[in-house]
C-alpha cells in the first residue's frame, strides 16, 4: 500500500450505515481521489428489526454513555457485509452516527476502525468528521467533494444539484466549470432538513414497517392545513449555509402529527421532507440546470412529485444521469478514504463553514 500512496488510481470500498437505519450500503470506486474511473460491485446488508431496534436505543448518545448492543451490531455487520469484498486495497468506514452537535458536544459516529481494519486485512480510513468539527466547520455534509467528481463523470458543464434523501435531506450545488472541489465557488452544500427519518419512525410506530414504502400511505392523506408554514418558521431555515442537522434535530414533528390519522401524518411528514428542499434550493448561487436525487426518498413518488411541483429546475433520479443512488454515499466514502490517504480536503468552506479547506479521517494501517 506504501507505495500507491502517490497517484494511481485505487480500488477503494466504501460504507455507509445512514441515519434512516435500513441497513449497511457498501460499494467499490476506482479513484485517484480526484476523478472517478470506474465504478465496481455494491452490496447491501440490510439490518433485522433487533438489529435496528439497538441502533434506534442508542441514538442521541455520545462516547461514555450506555450503548447496549449498539457498537457490537455496527462492527458485526459492517465486518460480514466488506468481507464480500476481498480485491479491495482500502477501506473508507463512515460507522453510524449516533449525535450530531457541531457547536456544542462534536459528532459521535459509532465504529472501531482499529478493530475492522484487523477483522478485514485492509487499511480503513475512519473517523471522517472530527477535524472538520474541531477547526469550526460543521462536519457534514461530506459527500460534496465526490458530487463534484460525480458532475466530471458525467460531463456536466453547468451548475447542477445533488440531493440525498436519506434519514436527513443533504443539497449539494456544483459548479463543474471549476477545476477542483475545494476551489472557491466549485460546492455549496447543507442539510436542508428532514427527510425520511420522521416518516420511517412514524411508520415504525404505527404500522410495525420501516417506511411508506412507494409513498403508498402518504397517497392516501391529506397535509394538514397550517403544518409547513409553522415548520419553516423554525430558526434553522432562516440560517445561511454551510450547515447541519442531527436526525432528532426536530422532535416537535412527532407532537404536529399525533392528532392525525396515519394517511395524514405521512403525507405532512412527506411534505415537510419537500418543502424544506424547496426553501433551501432559494441559497443556490444561481438555480441549478437539474436536481439529480438519491437515497431512499428518490422512490417515493409522492415525494419525487412534490418537489417537481415546486421546483423551477428538472428533477429526476441520479439514475437518469447513469449513477447508483442507492450506493452515491458508500462510493462517497470510498472516494473520500484515498483522498485521506493522500492527504487531500475532504471539506471547504462552501460545503461545512469550516475557515480552510482541510482534510479529515484516521488510518489504520495493517
Amino acid at each position: 500500500m506504501k507505495g500507491k500512496i502517490e497517484a494511481e488510481p485505487l480500488w477503494a470500498l466504501g460504507a455507509m450505515s445512514g441515519t434512516s437505519l435500513d441497513g449497511v450500503d457498501a460499494a467499490l470506486l476506482q479513484t485517484d481521489g480526484r476523478r472517478i474511473f470506474a465504478f465496481g460491485e455494491a452490496g447491501y446488508r440490510a439490518y433485522s428489526d433487533d438489529e435496528r431496534a439497538a441502533l434506534r436505543g442508542a441514538l442521541g448518545c455520545w462516547p461514555g454513555d450506555e450503548l447496549g448492543k449498539a457498537p457490537e451490531v455496527v462492527q458485526r455487520v459492517h465486518a460480514e457485509l466488506l468481507a464480500e469484498f476481498p480485491q479491495a486495497e482500502l477501506v473508507g468506514f463512515h460507522g453510524q452516527t449516533l449525535a450530531h452537535d457541531p457547536r456544542g458536544r462534536g459528532t459521535h459516529q459509532l465504529g472501531d476502525g482499529d478493530a475492522l481494519a484487523e477483522t478485514l486485512a485492509r487499511d480503513v480510513v475512519w473517523d471522517f468528521r472530527s477535524n472538520d468539527v474541531t477547526l469550526g466547520g460543521e462536519g457534514a455534509p461530506l459527500a460534496p467533494f465526490f458530487h463534484f467528481a460525480c458532475a466530471k463523470w458525467i460531463g456536466a458543464t453547468q451548475p447542477i444539484a445533488f440531493l440525498n434523501l436519506g434519514g436527513v435531506g443533504n443539497l449539494t450545488w456544483v459548479d463543474p466549470r471549476c477545476d477542483a472541489p475545494e476551489d472557491e465557488g466549485a460546492l455549496l452544500a447543507f442539510d436542508t432538513g428532514p427527510a425520511n427519518a420522521p416518516l420511517n419512525d412514524l411508520m415504525a410506530a404505527r404500522r410495525g414497517v420501516d417506511c411508506d414504502r412507494g409513498g403508498a400511505l402518504a397517497a392516501q392523506g391529506q397535509v394538514a392545513d397550517g403544518v409547513l408554514e409553522q415548520f419553516l418558521e423554525a430558526d434553522y431555515f432562516s440560517r445561511v449555509p454551510p450547515k447541519s442537522l442531527d436526525r432528532d434535530d426536530f422532535p416537535m414533528l412527532r407532537e404536529i402529527v399525533s392528532d392525525l390519522s396515519d394517511a395524514d401524518a405521512a403525507a405532512t411528514l412527506t411534505a415537510l421532507a419537500a418543502v424544506s428542499v424547496m426553501q433551501g434550493m432559494a441559497h443556490c448561487p444561481v438555480p441549478p440546470e437539474r436536481l439529480l436525487v438519491s437515497g431512499g426518498g428518490r422512490r417515493n413518488p409522492v415525494m419525487m412529485a412534490m418537489l417537481a411541483a415546486g421546483l423551477d429546475c428538472s428533477v429526476m433520479a441520479v439514475e437518469e444521469a447513469g449513477l447508483d443512488g442507492d450506493m452515491l454515499e458508500a462510493q462517497a466514502f470510498a472516494y473520500l478514504a484515498v483522498r485521506v490517504l493522500r492527504g487531500w480536503p475532504t471539506s471547504a468552506p462552501g460545503t461545512t463553514g469550516v475557515a480552510a479547506p482541510v482534510g479529515g479521517g484516521r488510518i489504520s494501517r495493517v
